[in-house]
């Protein structure tokens, strides 16, 4: 199992011990909810008693409905909240990988990224200076089957970049950093970690 796979399984294990938690608490701040929606029902039953029966009926199928959708807003948002923390960590962990398994990923992620061409990888200072011995080499070696394909470690860095790398083909720029990647496959993400936790 490699370091990143055992990520995930870290991550997973924890995301499904948090999960029932707090969806727990969600469910018991919609049942609070409901509730009081009752009890305002029950305040204002000597007005209501008043009404004629159908509007009765009416009004306590529009404050049942009305708590009914709260309590899903509720539960939808405490699982989108969670849906969030769980990506976020997992972008963390990855970020925080030893420096062997961070640029094993990296080599993974230049060959589904690299274009067939001469380029340049653009890194972070701090990625820059702790390049692996023979990263050049390893580099060389991860893109040998993609046609024309080439790319030089630029001796400058981004300053702005946190994590990942930038590929540079003259002018078009293949943004790589972990926050693009995660920020492009978001919504893909969303779904599997939902469908992980929740079905």
């Amino acid at each position: 199992m490699t370091g990143l796979e055992k990520i995930i399984k870290a991550i997973e294990s924890e995301a499904k011990a948090n999960s029932d938690k707090i969806i727990a608490e969600a469910m018991e701040e919609s049942e609070k909810i409901l509730a009081y929606a009752k009890s305002e029902a029950q305040a204002k039953s000597e007005e209501i008693a008043k009404k004629p029966a159908s509007e009765v009926k009416a009004i306590l199928n529009r404050a049942q409905s009305g708590a009914r959708l709260i309590k899903r807003q509720t539960i939808l948002n405490a699982k989108q909240k969670m849906i969030n923390e769980i990506i976020d960590k997992a972008k963390n962990k990855l970020t925080s990988l030893p420096d062997t398994e961070y640029f094993e990923l990296i080599l993974q992620i230049v060959k589904k990224h690299a274009h067939p061409n001469k380029g340049t990888i653009m890194f972070s200072k701090a990625d820059l200076e702790r390049l692996p011995r023979g990263f050049e080499e390893s580099l060389k070696e991860t893109i040998k089957d993609i046609k024309d394909a080439s790319l030089t470690i630029s001796d400058k860095y981004a300053a702005k970049l946190d994590s990942g790398f930038i590929l540079i083909y003259g002018e078009i720029e293949e943004n790589c950093t972990f926050d693009a990647l995660f920020n492009g496959a978001k919504e893909e993400l969303q779904d599997e970690v939902n469908a992980f936790l929740f079905q």
